[in-house]
Protein backbone atom coordinates (compact mmCIF):
# COMPACT_ATOMS: atom_id res chain seq x y z
CA UNK A 1 0.00 0.00 0.00
CA UNK A 2 1.12 3.31 -0.83
CA UNK A 3 2.51 4.93 2.48
CA UNK A 4 1.40 8.86 2.61
CA UNK A 5 3.69 11.46 3.37
CA UNK A 6 4.01 13.42 6.86
CA UNK A 7 1.84 16.64 5.41
CA UNK A 8 -0.94 14.22 3.58
CA UNK A 9 -1.11 12.57 6.73
CA UNK A 10 -1.62 15.71 8.85
CA UNK A 11 -4.55 16.68 6.05
CA UNK A 12 -6.61 13.82 6.32
CA UNK A 13 -6.21 13.83 10.07
CA UNK A 14 -7.88 17.38 9.93
CA UNK A 15 -10.30 16.34 7.37
CA UNK A 16 -11.32 14.34 9.97
CA UNK A 17 -10.85 16.31 13.11
CA UNK A 18 -8.63 14.31 14.56
CA UNK A 19 -5.53 14.12 16.39
CA UNK A 20 -2.13 11.98 15.34
CA UNK A 21 -2.47 9.30 17.75
CA UNK A 22 1.22 8.82 20.15
CA UNK A 23 1.01 5.62 18.94
CA UNK A 24 -1.24 2.88 16.69
CA UNK A 25 -3.27 1.87 19.65
CA UNK A 26 -6.45 -0.60 19.92
CA UNK A 27 -7.39 3.10 21.93
CA UNK A 28 -6.28 5.38 18.78
CA UNK A 29 -8.07 2.98 15.92
CA UNK A 30 -11.56 3.39 17.94
CA UNK A 31 -11.15 7.35 18.18
CA UNK A 32 -9.70 7.53 14.38
CA UNK A 33 -13.15 4.71 13.21
CA UNK A 34 -15.68 6.61 14.90
CA UNK A 35 -14.01 10.38 13.72
CA UNK A 36 -14.34 8.81 10.40
CA UNK A 37 -17.74 7.78 10.30
CA UNK A 38 -18.97 11.26 12.07
CA UNK A 39 -16.98 13.37 9.18
CA UNK A 40 -16.92 11.76 5.67
CA UNK A 41 -20.00 10.54 4.62
CA UNK A 42 -20.98 7.39 2.78
CA UNK A 43 -22.28 8.56 -0.68
CA UNK A 44 -22.35 7.14 -4.40
CA UNK A 45 -23.02 10.63 -5.93
CA UNK A 46 -20.02 9.81 -8.66
CA UNK A 47 -22.13 6.58 -9.88
CA UNK A 48 -24.50 9.04 -11.01
CA UNK A 49 -22.45 11.55 -11.83
CA UNK A 50 -20.64 9.47 -14.11
CA UNK A 51 -17.03 10.94 -12.19
CA UNK A 52 -14.45 8.10 -12.74
CA UNK A 53 -13.48 6.28 -9.35
CA UNK A 54 -9.74 5.28 -9.43
CA UNK A 55 -8.70 2.68 -6.95
CA UNK A 56 -5.82 4.33 -5.88
CA UNK A 57 -5.09 5.13 -2.83
CA UNK A 58 -3.52 8.66 -3.58
CA UNK A 59 -6.15 9.70 -5.95
CA UNK A 60 -8.71 8.23 -3.08
CA UNK A 61 -7.54 10.16 -0.06
CA UNK A 62 -7.08 13.60 -2.51
CA UNK A 63 -11.06 13.02 -3.14
CA UNK A 64 -11.48 12.55 0.30
CA UNK A 65 -9.17 15.36 1.86
CA UNK A 66 -9.05 17.95 -1.22
CA UNK A 67 -12.83 17.63 -2.99
CA UNK A 68 -13.62 16.95 0.64
CA UNK A 69 -16.60 14.39 -0.85
CA UNK A 70 -17.16 10.92 0.58
CA UNK A 71 -17.33 8.01 -1.38
CA UNK A 72 -18.53 4.13 -1.11
CA UNK A 73 -16.72 0.63 0.29
CA UNK A 74 -13.67 0.81 -1.66
CA UNK A 75 -13.18 4.47 -1.44
CA UNK A 76 -13.69 4.89 2.24
CA UNK A 77 -11.79 2.08 3.21
CA UNK A 78 -9.31 1.65 0.58
CA UNK A 79 -8.39 5.81 1.77
CA UNK A 80 -8.82 5.02 5.21
CA UNK A 81 -6.47 1.81 5.44
CA UNK A 82 -3.82 4.20 4.08
CA UNK A 83 -4.22 6.51 6.45
CA UNK A 84 -3.98 3.97 9.11
CA UNK A 85 -0.92 2.34 7.51
CA UNK A 86 0.98 5.91 7.35
CA UNK A 87 0.03 5.92 11.30
CA UNK A 88 1.77 2.40 12.06
CA UNK A 89 -0.74 0.05 12.01
CA UNK A 90 -0.74 -3.08 9.95
CA UNK A 91 -3.04 -3.14 7.44
CA UNK A 92 -4.67 -5.68 5.30
CA UNK A 93 -7.45 -5.73 2.68
CA UNK A 94 -9.99 -7.88 2.68
CA UNK A 95 -12.62 -8.84 0.27
CA UNK A 96 -16.25 -9.54 1.21
CA UNK A 97 -20.18 -10.57 -0.60
CA UNK A 98 -22.49 -8.76 0.88
CA UNK A 99 -25.57 -10.45 2.37
CA UNK A 100 -29.01 -10.05 -0.08
CA UNK A 101 -32.25 -11.43 -0.37
CA UNK A 102 -32.85 -15.40 0.40
CA UNK A 103 -29.86 -16.22 2.06
CA UNK A 104 -27.94 -15.48 -0.94
CA UNK A 105 -24.27 -13.10 -1.25
CA UNK A 106 -23.28 -10.87 -3.59
CA UNK A 107 -20.07 -10.83 -6.23
CA UNK A 108 -16.63 -11.79 -4.96
CA UNK A 109 -15.48 -8.26 -4.48
CA UNK A 110 -19.06 -7.10 -3.57
CA UNK A 111 -17.36 -5.54 -0.26
CA UNK A 112 -13.84 -4.26 0.64
CA UNK A 113 -12.98 -4.18 4.69
CA UNK A 114 -9.58 -4.05 6.35
CA UNK A 115 -8.09 -6.00 9.34
CA UNK A 116 -5.92 -3.72 11.32
CA UNK A 117 -3.62 -5.28 13.93
CA UNK A 118 -2.11 -2.46 16.63
CA UNK A 119 0.59 -2.02 18.39
CA UNK A 120 -0.55 -4.00 21.77
CA UNK A 121 -1.12 -7.29 19.85
CA UNK A 122 -4.96 -6.41 19.21
CA UNK A 123 -6.48 -7.63 15.53
CA UNK A 124 -9.28 -5.86 14.61
CA UNK A 125 -12.20 -5.62 11.79
CA UNK A 126 -12.50 -2.12 10.59
CA UNK A 127 -15.84 -1.36 8.38
CA UNK A 128 -16.22 2.81 7.82
CA UNK A 129 -17.72 2.18 4.38
CA UNK A 130 -20.72 -0.05 4.67
CA UNK A 131 -23.79 2.19 5.33
CA UNK A 132 -25.31 1.92 8.70
CA UNK A 133 -22.98 -0.28 10.38
CA UNK A 134 -20.74 -0.70 13.75
CA UNK A 135 -19.66 2.78 14.98
CA UNK A 136 -16.23 0.80 16.31
CA UNK A 137 -13.70 -1.95 15.09
CA UNK A 138 -14.68 -5.47 15.64
CA UNK A 139 -12.46 -7.61 17.53
CA UNK A 140 -11.25 -10.12 14.81
CA UNK A 141 -10.94 -12.96 17.07
CA UNK A 142 -13.61 -13.05 19.04
CA UNK A 143 -16.70 -15.37 18.56
CA UNK A 144 -19.00 -14.40 20.66
CA UNK A 145 -21.52 -11.01 20.85
CA UNK A 146 -19.95 -7.98 20.48
CA UNK A 147 -21.93 -4.54 21.38
CA UNK A 148 -21.68 -1.63 19.42
CA UNK A 149 -23.91 1.54 19.45
CA UNK A 150 -25.16 0.37 15.95
CA UNK A 151 -25.87 -3.20 17.06
CA UNK A 152 -24.95 -6.72 18.44
CA UNK A 153 -22.20 -8.14 15.91
CA UNK A 154 -20.72 -10.97 15.80
CA UNK A 155 -18.08 -12.78 13.50
CA UNK A 156 -18.44 -16.36 12.90
CA UNK A 157 -16.28 -18.72 11.67
CA UNK A 158 -17.80 -20.02 8.35
CA UNK A 159 -16.81 -22.50 5.32
CA UNK A 160 -13.38 -22.14 3.02
CA UNK A 161 -12.11 -20.40 6.42
CA UNK A 162 -14.87 -17.48 5.95
CA UNK A 163 -15.63 -15.39 8.41
CA UNK A 164 -19.61 -14.67 8.30
CA UNK A 165 -20.65 -10.90 9.74
CA UNK A 166 -23.60 -10.51 12.06
CA UNK A 167 -25.55 -7.47 12.67
CA UNK A 168 -28.70 -8.28 15.50
CA UNK A 169 -28.40 -11.95 14.08
CA UNK A 170 -28.89 -10.70 10.47
CA UNK A 171 -26.03 -11.29 7.87
CA UNK A 172 -24.07 -8.54 6.48
CA UNK A 173 -21.37 -10.27 4.69
CA UNK A 174 -19.06 -12.96 4.40
CA UNK A 175 -15.53 -12.12 4.38
CA UNK A 176 -12.64 -13.76 2.88
CA UNK A 177 -9.73 -14.15 5.22
CA UNK A 178 -6.83 -13.70 2.22
CA UNK A 179 -4.80 -10.69 1.91
CA UNK A 180 -5.97 -8.19 -1.49
CA UNK A 181 -4.42 -5.44 -2.94
CA UNK A 182 -6.37 -2.59 -3.99
CA UNK A 183 -6.41 -3.11 -7.64
CA UNK A 184 -8.05 -6.13 -7.21
CA UNK A 185 -10.95 -4.56 -6.11
CA UNK A 186 -11.13 -2.91 -10.05
CA UNK A 187 -13.78 -5.19 -11.14
CA UNK A 188 -16.28 -4.92 -8.58
CA UNK A 189 -16.18 -1.50 -8.60
CA UNK A 190 -17.13 -1.17 -12.05
CA UNK A 191 -19.70 -3.83 -11.47
CA UNK A 192 -21.66 -1.42 -8.73
CA UNK A 193 -20.71 1.97 -10.97
CA UNK A 194 -22.30 0.26 -14.31
CA UNK A 195 -24.98 -2.78 -13.75
CA UNK A 196 -28.35 -2.19 -13.81
CA UNK A 197 -28.66 -5.23 -10.92
CA UNK A 198 -26.30 -2.98 -8.24
CA UNK A 199 -27.85 -1.11 -5.79
CA UNK A 200 -25.25 1.43 -6.19
CA UNK A 201 -27.29 2.82 -9.66
CA UNK A 202 -30.51 1.86 -8.79
CA UNK A 203 -30.39 4.50 -5.64
CA UNK A 204 -28.82 7.52 -4.76
CA UNK A 205 -27.51 8.18 -1.08
CA UNK A 206 -25.30 10.49 1.01
CA UNK A 207 -25.27 9.45 4.56
CA UNK A 208 -23.39 10.34 7.65
CA UNK A 209 -23.00 9.06 11.35
CA UNK A 210 -24.02 12.14 14.06
CA UNK A 211 -23.55 12.17 17.42
CA UNK A 212 -27.31 11.72 17.94
CA UNK A 213 -27.59 9.77 14.95
CA UNK A 214 -27.42 9.63 11.79
CA UNK A 215 -28.47 11.78 8.40
CA UNK A 216 -28.89 11.32 5.23
CA UNK A 217 -29.75 12.84 1.71
CA UNK A 218 -31.55 10.64 -0.94
CA UNK A 219 -32.82 12.82 -4.27
CA UNK A 220 -34.76 15.54 -2.32
CA UNK A 221 -35.52 13.77 1.10
CA UNK A 222 -33.71 14.28 3.83
CA UNK A 223 -33.75 11.89 6.55
CA UNK A 224 -32.78 12.51 10.18
CA UNK A 225 -32.44 9.83 13.12
CA UNK A 226 -32.48 11.02 16.22
CA UNK A 227 -32.44 7.73 18.60
CA UNK A 228 -35.53 5.52 17.20
CA UNK A 229 -37.06 8.83 15.87
CA UNK A 230 -36.73 9.87 12.26
CA UNK A 231 -37.92 12.81 10.77
CA UNK A 232 -37.89 12.90 6.24
CA UNK A 233 -38.25 16.18 5.04
CA UNK A 234 -39.27 16.61 1.12
CA UNK A 235 -36.81 19.38 -0.02
CA UNK A 236 -38.56 21.35 -2.40
CA UNK A 237 -36.45 22.56 -5.15
CA UNK A 238 -32.93 21.33 -6.54
CA UNK A 239 -31.12 24.71 -4.43
CA UNK A 240 -32.37 23.29 -1.43
CA UNK A 241 -30.89 20.56 -2.57
CA UNK A 242 -27.30 21.69 -2.87
CA UNK A 243 -27.69 23.44 -0.38
CA UNK A 244 -28.45 20.39 2.19
CA UNK A 245 -25.58 19.01 0.47
CA UNK A 246 -23.35 21.33 1.81
CA UNK A 247 -24.82 22.49 5.19
CA UNK A 248 -24.75 18.61 6.48
CA UNK A 249 -21.96 17.06 4.62
CA UNK A 250 -19.53 19.84 3.22
CA UNK A 251 -19.79 19.00 -0.11
CA UNK A 252 -20.34 21.58 -2.91
CA UNK A 253 -21.89 20.81 -6.23
CA UNK A 254 -21.78 22.16 -9.51
CA UNK A 255 -24.89 20.25 -10.96
CA UNK A 256 -26.95 17.20 -9.10
CA UNK A 257 -27.13 13.85 -9.84
CA UNK A 258 -30.04 12.64 -11.62
CA UNK A 259 -32.02 10.55 -9.18
CA UNK A 260 -32.34 6.83 -10.95
CA UNK A 261 -35.50 5.27 -11.89
CA UNK A 262 -37.12 2.37 -9.92
CA UNK A 263 -36.07 -0.81 -10.70
CA UNK A 264 -38.74 -2.60 -12.85
CA UNK A 265 -39.79 -6.19 -11.89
Amino acid sequence: MPHLDTSRTDAYLARIGAERPAAPTGEALRALHLAHLRTVPFENLSVHLEEDIALDADALVAKLVDRRRGGFCYELNGAFGALLDALGFEVTLLQARAAGEGGRFGIPYDHLALRVRDSEGGDWLADIGFGTHTHHPLRFDERGDQADPGGVFRLEDAAEGDLLVLRDGQPQYLLDRRPRALRDFEAGAWYHCTSPASHFTRSLVCSRLTEEGRITLSGHTLTTTVGAERTRTELPTDAAVRDAYDQHFGITLDRLPPEPHPAKD
